[in-house]
Order: structure tokens, then sequence, then C-alpha cells
């Protein structure tokens, strides 16, 4: 019999991607997004470091530094734990033409190394069932770069994919909202730049966000039948970067 080391729970949801009502993805229960400080905290507790968590944590902190220095002059990355290489997205029309920041972007992709993937070895998937889908969020798309799930471009379009997304009611809090990681500050998408406002699909116009990592929201009162006393909130389970 198998020895797992470690268990991941998910919960099954509708394929909003698809047309087959018979199909489902799932997805994993995460817990809370840990940060450097609470991996270097969680090592030293366990003994899976053999230096404080303050010194662990500084050396991580420079030595991420030093990775995203290195990127921005070319390089590729590679730490057998994940992969890093920098790209350049848009389209170039012609031999001469030069970098343009309005069409062309340029950014980072990570892929998991093969050490990550023997670790898989060691985990358990617990499928808990299929999960309430009567509103959820299955993916953001960034119409300027063509990132899914990732990269986001302040006042430019984002469609959002999804069950039940439509923006109803009558109630204040309904709309789409960007939440900052840092701060917790949340930014509310004007009403007047939803631009698709579908069960399956919405389409906005992202704020003039600051740079940094947001989670996405949509608040409503939308039901297929009639509208619901109080508005329920869908948020999105991956972290969108603005550059």
């Amino acid at each position: 019999m198998t020895q797992f080391l470690h268990k991941i729970k998910a919960h099954l949801y509708d394929n909003a991607l698809t047309d087959n009502p018979n199909d489902f993805i799932a997805r994993v229960n995460s817990e809370r997004s840990l940060s450097v400080k609470d991996i270097c905290e969680s090592a030293a507790a366990r003994g899976g470091a053999d230096i404080s968590a303050d010194a662990m944590e500084h050396a991580v902190n420079l030595w991420l530094k030093e990775m995203g220095y290195r990127l921005c002059d070319g390089f590729s990355i590679n730490t057998g734990w994940f992969m890093a290489s920098t790209h350049i997205k848009g389209v170039f029309n012609s031999p001469d033409e030069i970098f343009n920041p309005e069409k062309h972007t340029v950014l980072f992709e990570f892929q998991q190394g093969s050490q990550l993937r023997k670790e898989l070895q060691s985990v358990q998937i617990e499928i808990m069932g299929v999960a309430d889908s009567s509103l959820g969020i299955a993916q953001v798309t960034d119409i300027k770069t063509g990132c899914v799930n990732d990269i986001i471009t302040p006042n430019r379009n984002l469609r959002i994919s999804g069950h039940k997304l439509k923006i109803a009611g009558d109630n204040v809090a309904n709309g789409v909202y960007f939440v900052n990681q840092d701060t917790q500050e949340r930014t509310k998408v004007d009403a007047s730049d939803l631009v698709i406002n579908n069960p399956s699909e919405l389409m906005i116009v992202i704020p003039a966000l600051a740079a940094g990592m947001y989670k996405v929201e949509v608040t409503t009162q939308f039901t297929n039948s009639v509208l619901l006393k109080e508005p329920r909130t869908a948020v999105f389970d991956r972290i969108l970067t603005v550059q």
C-alpha cells in the first residue's frame, strides 16, 4: 500500500468552458497563500532547515531578488524545482519594427522542474464531491496580452468566464472588485466599464490599478429565476499580477 506524505483536497466544479453539462473540473481547496516568511518558519519548525527562520528568510529574499535581476537581463533560470524565463508577447509587423509598450509586453514565465514533479509521487488527491457551483469564476483572460489567469493590464479589457456571473440586482455591493493582496484595498469596477454582462461571461475594463498582486471578486444577486434577496460573492482562486 502506497504511503502518502501529503494530501490535497479538491471539489469538482461545472466546466463552464465547454457545452457538456456532465463534465467537471477539480479545484484545490487551498487554505491560504503562504509567504516566504511562512515557508521559512514552517521549515524551521519541522526540522527542514538547519538555520533560523529569520536567516533563511533573509537568504531566500536575497536569492529571489538576484533571480529577478538576472531574468531582467534575459537569462533563463533552472533550479531543478522550477524553471523561469523571459518572453516577449505581441506581434511585430515588419523586420524594422521596434518594441512598443502599447502593443508588446515583456513577461516572466515559470514552469515546474523535475524535482518538483518527483514530489507529486507523495501526494494523495481526495475529491470531496461536487461543489456548489451556483456562482463561480473559472478563468480570466487579459485581452491585450492574451495571458490567462496571470498578467492583467490596467485600462484594458478583461474577460471573466464562469457560471452565473451576471451582475444583477440593486444591492450597492454588486459588481466586480480587484483586491490588492498586500494592502487588502478593494477597487470596484465602474458600472460603465462593464462591457459584456452575461451569466457565463463578463467583459470589463480593468481599473487603473497600481503594480501589485490582486484577486478578482464578483458579487451579484443573479440566479436563473428570481433575484436573491442578498448578494453572493465568487472569489477567483488565482492571483493576478499588474506589472
